[in-house]
């Protein structure tokens, strides 16, 4: 692999590279992309920002064919020693390990020639490949911030993280986000639009997929039954747009890649109720259900094989090792379903949970992943 800087005769390759779905989804190329872009950028911006040392782009190529491979440079430099990091892989390269090795080479290089002491790593919320190239280059992710220049391309949300002199990795290293890594399976899941899993009842299948628009005025109803506002915290009193910032906490959640949000489907594609998968920030294998049912669809076996269906796929695609139940004591419909399904009762956790200000007693119940035949 070898990195040099912009050509003019990269341009039809950039033009072909930059027709690529993800690269237009995830980075701020002009769309559509045009031959003109491509030749202001190997010519005119790339050299312009070297002669005024304002950032240091360059083309990654196979150092044999001569083919290019993608791109990773400094996007900008500022006055205080620290430089930012951009990078897209060409779309017939990947899969190669191109972008994780180039990251390292720039980084490297800007802190022994350029003298930088830190460089920072940003991408919108959502985008896992980024994120993995970024942890396998030792960038320490540190956290989020709100974009303020948000688009309907764009999130509102991007994540931020660090490198500094020392903390790149060795040659051959892979980290804690290597190959086969439970932070790798997770970022090829999340990376990926939300699936579709599916169960099976006495009186049918059930389909668990991503709440749409047409299924919030049934989740309206179910947050206004008595019984939902007493076992759950949704809002009292609820409105449809109560249900509008469910559907959106459901999207980003899926995106950062710490919960999965589904409904749950009949047949017809009837809303019947709500479940989630949401994932431990302190024990990466261990997550928490929560889950409710329409009024109309209750007593039917819906919950419980919705969630032998999530736990199967929380345990199989995810990697984690426990799921837990927890209810307010006395929640006996929660029960009933959560033990259909094969969690094990553990005990109760007195004043376990904050609800409607003061604290309740809950249940606690748990499923580990040889539960599951």
């Amino acid at each position: 692999m070898r990195l040099r800087p912009w050509r003019e005769a990269d341009a039809d390759a950039v033009h072909k590279a930059c027709q690529d779905p993800d690269i237009q989804r995830w980075t701020r190329v002009p769309r559509p992309y045009l031959p003109e872009h491509a030749r202001g950028f190997v010519t005119e911006l790339s050299e312009r920002a070297w002669a005024d040392g304002t950032a240091a782009p360059f083309a990654i190529c196979d150092p044999v064919t001569g083919d290019l491979l993608g791109s990773c440079g400094l996007v900008a430099i500022d006055g205080t020693g620290t430089g930012e990091i951009g990078y897209w892989t060409a779309p017939w390269a990947r899969g190669r390990g191109v972008m994780v090795r180039a990251t390292r080479a720039v980084a490297r290089w800007s802190f022994d020639t350029l003298g930088l002491r830190r460089l920072i790593w940003q991408a919108e919320v959502g985008n896992h490949v980024s994120r993995l190239v970024a942890l396998r280059a030792g960038f320490r992710i540190d956290g989020r911030l709100r974009l303020a220049n948000s688009t309907p391309h764009f999130g509102a949300d991007g994540w931020i993280g660090s490198l500094l002199p020392g903390e790149v990795p060795a040659a051959g290293s892979t980290g804690p986000a290597g190959p086969g890594t439970l932070v790798a399976r997770r970022a090829a899941v999340f990376g990926r639009p939300q699936p579709v899993l599916f169960a099976t009842t006495g009186s049918g299948e059930l389909r668990l997929r991503p709440i749409e628009e047409h299924d919030l005025d049934a989740v309206v109803r179910t947050c206004r039954d008595p019984e939902t506002i007493r076992w759950t915290t949704v809002p009292d009193p609820y409105e449809r747009a109560d249900a509008q910032a469910y559907q959106t906490f459901s999207r980003d959640a899926w995106a950062r890649g710490d919960a999965a949000c589904f409904v749950i489907a009949d047949q017809d594609d009837r809303y019947v109720g709500s479940l989630e998968l949401r994932l431990s920030a302190a024990d990466p294998l261990l997550a928490d259900v929560g889950f409710m049912a329409a009024p109309a669809a209750r007593g039917r076996g819906n919950l419980p094989a919705a969630l032998v269906a999530l736990s199967a796929w929380g345990f199989s695609t995810l990697g984690l090792a426990r799921i837990e139940w927890r209810a307010h004591v006395g929640n006996t419909s929660s029960r009933r379903a959560a033990e259909k399904a094969g969690f094990r009762f553990e005990g109760t956790a007195r004043g376990g949970v904050q609800h409607r200000g003061e604290r309740v007693d809950t249940w606690l119940a748990a499923l580990l992943a040889g539960d599951l035949r």
